[in-house]
């Protein structure tokens, strides 16, 4: 006989006593997905899900910062008052509008197209329109002084703010002679801002879009400002256009 060793008993089940179950064959056993970067070495390893890349924010709205227009407003340099009437409000100048100094006041109603917040922003666009009107030939000198505010005003991608600041250019180029050939070189700094917003359309469908009757859909005042560049720029309007927006097509050639 073999004698049993000292200490050594009958085997005992593991755990808490009870024998364990045995997984069935061909029974894969699943194992938990990581998470990781792409282009490292985690992504190459097995049961990695890679993650993708962040959005680029090209439609992400940037806040406001306080503009020039605000801080001649509160300091009481510009010559408007707000005037009420039966049709709303509007702007009383305290002078003459033909008498104005378009180099140093037209600038700055331009730089308040930032501004989002009344009376700042009614009186900044409604002043822009009234100088436009009244300008003439005092405009096209101060083109040059117009874009750095413009690009600022496109840069913020608030749809409102967008809206309002086309509107503002469709007049601007209208305004006076040879303004829309003088904003030709100049569409580096404006046109890639309505590049990325050019097909923003509401796709509603078979019911009723209110937006274009109230002129805010954005895809239609892109295009609407684009034929206009293009009416009031010249010969050498559509080709510059068309680097900056090569899905535009002319209005005049076709």
């Amino acid at each position: 006989m073999v004698e049993e060793k000292e200490g050594s008993g009958p085997l005992k089940p593991a755990g808490d006593g009870r024998p364990q179950l045995q997984e069935p064959l061909g029974h894969v056993k699943k194992s938990k997905q990581q998470v990781s970067e792409g282009f490292t070495i985690k992504a190459m390893m097995k049961n990695t899900v890679v993650r993708g890349p962040p959005s680029a924010g090209a439609f992400k709205e940037r806040p406001p910062k306080p503009t020039v227009f605000r801080k001649f407003y509160e300091r009481g340099d510009l010559p408007i008052a707000l005037d009420h009437d039966t049709k709303g409000n509007r702007i009383a100048w305290k002078v003459e509008i033909e008498t104005l100094d378009y180099n140093s006041y037209l600038p700055i109603f331009f730089h308040g197209l930032c501004e989002m917040t009344f009376p700042h922003e009614f009186f900044a666009r409604q002043g822009i329109h009234d100088m436009l009107e009244h300008g003439g030939n005092k405009i096209l000198p101060v083109i040059p002084q117009l874009i750095i505010p413009i690009k600022n005003a496109l840069n913020l991608r608030n749809r409102q703010i967008i809206c309002i600041t086309l509107k503002v250019l469709q007049h601007l180029v209208a305004s006076a002679d040879m303004v829309g050939r003088a904003l030709v070189p100049y569409y580096r700094q404006i046109l890639p801002i309505l590049s990325i917003f050019k097909n923003m359309n509401v796709n509603s469908g078979d019911g009723i879009e209110y937006s274009q009757q109230k002129r805010e859909n954005i895809g239609d005042l892109i295009q609407e400002t684009l034929e206009a560049f293009e009416r009031c720029g010249g010969e050498n309007a559509f080709i510059n256009i068309k680097y900056m927006i090569p899905t535009y097509q002319s209005c005049i050639l076709n």
